[in-house]
């Protein structure tokens, strides 16, 4: 059988990218997916003409020239602007904390001052010193009022337990605005790339060998006497059969619904924050490209533990899992001629363009 210079093992951002720099050095690769189709999580697939975000919005953007030029080499960026809304109950407000939001919240806020002045009263009747708990936490950044329309149940569901009950390190800082700007994101560029993300990652596979519905774990030894080097993707306690114990994480389950009408929501992301919605979020996925197809597709998300077989979103990065992760970056660091990356190989939440900067910076040291 053919032999390789690189096995990479998943086809997502990361592997793609990495695929994509080691053929332009003149290194062979074989990538590996064990999904029904390329692209990991960025995938976005056709539905009544509106490119659908399978595993979740994601919204392309950074501060860094370099890598928006260099994603912009794949895709032509819409001017697509993040700017979710949040309903609490039947109010609905805008994110991040801003203006908008805090004068819907009070009817006597009208100028930063105002809000900088309730926010502050606020804070005063509840603070704590030495904050305990990510609810505490949450009341010395933002207050009580905002923490609890907006913070405490999306939170909540997110991580499947009381805002009591999780670590105050949690949450280090919550955005707060006191202009009347609905961005969502600080960066400088900021886009969805025209006919979804897909795309994108078919360009950068294109000099490589490509095997979906490959499960790498279950002939791991025979797939990597098939390369001299192997770029693991996937989750690095599974790579070493869960030697320390499994590391934690959160899922999602999506439920998608194709409505014949024309807008649903009127806006790509809606929180829901109060408690007993069960979902997170609906997105509206012809809204990232402004679409104007007579059906919409929604998708409603809904957040839960992780166990094997689920697929793995978001690592649960506290002081246990920190440390057990150690355990498995040192056999990691041991394994003969593979590197670990990725989201799920590092054990890291990654923004897309965290993501590039951290493949393109591996392939360096190749």
């Amino acid at each position: 059988m053919k032999r390789y210079d690189f096995l990479i093992v998943g086809s997502g951002l990361y592997g793609a990218v990495c695929a994509y720099e080691l053929n332009k050095k003149g290194y062979s690769c074989l990538v590996l997916e064990k999904r029904a189709h390329i692209g990991g999580n960025i995938y976005t697939e056709p539905v009544e003409g509106i490119n659908v975000h399978k595993y979740g919005a994601h919204i392309f953007h950074t501060s860094d020239r370099e890598i928006w030029e260099y994603v912009n080499g794949f895709a032509e960026f819409n001017n697509y602007i993040n700017c979710p809304v949040a309903r609490y109950k039947n109010e609905l407000y805008n994110l991040p904390f801003n203006m908008n939001t805090f004068t819907k919240l009070w009817d006597d806020v009208f100028t930063p001052d105002d809000a900088r002045s309730r926010i502050a009263e606020e804070i005063g009747r509840d603070y704590k010193e030495r904050p305990g708990n990510l609810e505490e936490q949450a009341i010395n950044l933002v207050g009580r009022t905002v923490y609890e329309k907006l913070v405490k149940g999306y939170t909540e569901k997110q991580w499947g337990r009381k805002c009591t009950e999780l670590p105050a390190d949690i949450i280090k800082r919550l955005p707060v605005r006191y202009t009347f700007d609905n961005n969502y994101f600080n960066d400088r560029y900021q886009g969805i790339p025209v006919g979804g993300y897909t795309g994108i990652i078919e360009k950068m596979l294109g000099g490589s060998e490509v095997k979906l519905n490959c499960d790498f774990l279950a002939e791991k030894e025979e797939f990597k006497a098939l390369a001299d080097k192997v770029i693991y993707t996937g989750a690095i306690d599974a790579y070493f059969n869960f030697r320390h114990g499994e590391l934690q994480y959160r899922t999602l389950r999506f439920e998608n619904q194709t409505l014949d009408k024309e807008n649903y929501q009127g806006n790509a992301v809606v929180n829901y924050t109060q408690d007993d919605v069960p979902y997170t979020r609906i997105i509206e996925h012809k809204h990232f490209e402004f679409g104007t197809q007579p059906k919409t597709v929604i998708t409603r998300e809904y957040p839960s533990e992780w166990s094997k077989g689920d697929e793995p979103f978001y690592p649960v990065n506290d002081g246990k899992n920190a440390a057990l992760y150690e355990k498995y970056k040192e056999l990691a660091e041991n394994e003969k001629s593979v590197y670990f990356g990725g989201r799920l190989g590092s054990y890291k939440y990654y923004d897309m363009d965290d993501t590039i900067t951290a493949a393109l910076e591996f392939i360096k040291t190749v």
